[in-house]
């Protein structure tokens, strides 16, 4: 019986929160990001990890160029983390009311999306799955850029055009259209552009270039002449304001610009098709609530 009792309690003395904490250093790539999904400090996420390693006896994450990847035996501690996160959702998570679906998400996820996107698409979707899940918790990012080599801080980013990531799964959202608006009292006053060539003189709204990664967005400003002047800024909001107040001839989702009853198409020739993707790490997607939440953004 001795025997048999120590066979029992054989094998390494592995600590919930330190597979909880290999769990979101894989899904987010950053021992700083980890910690703060976690509510605990850099020096903590470090410890745990080390605990961890040290009770299975190999090595969990190794160090990428631009952050954390699983090793195979971190792999193969996924799922085991994964029931532990799972356990603890289920008994957070709120009872639900008579008549209503049985399964909860319970847990938060982390957007990064062009900020258009945001306003138009990912709001109306995501507002109506925290209605429905009490626990569903969301932080959203507003940014316009291409996918990093290397995703990190992040269950789902929304980028520009397809993203080519070795550590992260593609996935196609929707298509849509950059065109050129203006206020009718600015077309009153310059006069409407009749050929590309009209908008030399006249005052470009678009983003920053210096700020500006994104091939397909570059490639869309410079297929227009050298205008005489411009308003710049990385938030669509301050473009389509700018535009409605007369500043210039704005460079606009149309999707967003067409909302907004005080503007009008100039040139709607000059149209050019984009496309929405999300990078998500494989190990994030691994996750029902961020695999619910790219649904709904789909």
């Amino acid at each position: 019986m001795t025997s048999s009792h120590a066979q029992a309690g054989a094998g390494p003395r592995i600590a919930p929160d330190d597979l909880l904490t290999l769990l979101a250093v894989a899904r987010l790539g950053k021992y700083t990001a980890a910690a703060h999904s976690l509510g605990i400090n850099h020096t903590t996420v470090s410890r745990r990890i080390a605990s961890l390693e040290k009770a299975v006896g190999e090595r969990v994450l190794a160090q990428a160029p631009e952050g954390w990847e699983l090793t195979a035996h971190g792999r193969r501690l996924l799922p085991a983390a994964e029931a532990v996160e799972t356990a603890l959702a289920s008994v957070a998570a709120p009872v639900p009311r008579t008549g209503q679906e049985g399964r909860r998400l319970a847990g938060t996820v982390r957007i990064a999306a062009p900020e258009a996107f945001v306003a138009a698409y990912a709001m109306p979707a995501l507002s109506r799955l925290q209605r429905n899940h009490a626990g569903l918790q969301v932080e959203v990012l507003t940014a316009t850029q291409r996918a990093r080599r290397y995703r990190s801080g992040m269950d789902i980013e929304v980028v520009v055009g397809r993203p080519d990531t070795r550590h992260s799964t593609a996935h196609y959202l929707r298509t849509y259209s950059l065109g050129l608006y203006a206020s009718p009292g600015y077309l009153q006053r310059h006069g409407r552009p009749e050929t590309a060539e009209d908008l030399a003189d006249r005052r470009l709204i678009f983003y920053p270039e210096h700020s500006l990664e994104v091939d397909s967005l570059l490639g869309a400003v410079e297929q227009l002449p050298e205008t005489a002047g411009y308003f710049r800024s990385n938030s669509v909001a301050a473009q389509l304001q700018a535009a409605r107040l007369g500043v210039g001839v704005g460079l606009l989702p149309a999707f967003a610009a067409e909302a907004d009853d005080s503007l009008v198409r100039v040139l709607p020739e000059f149209d050019r098709e984009l496309e929405y993707w999300a990078s998500v790490r494989p190990e994030a997607l691994r996750s029902p609530v961020v695999e619910h939440v790219l649904a709904a953004l789909r």
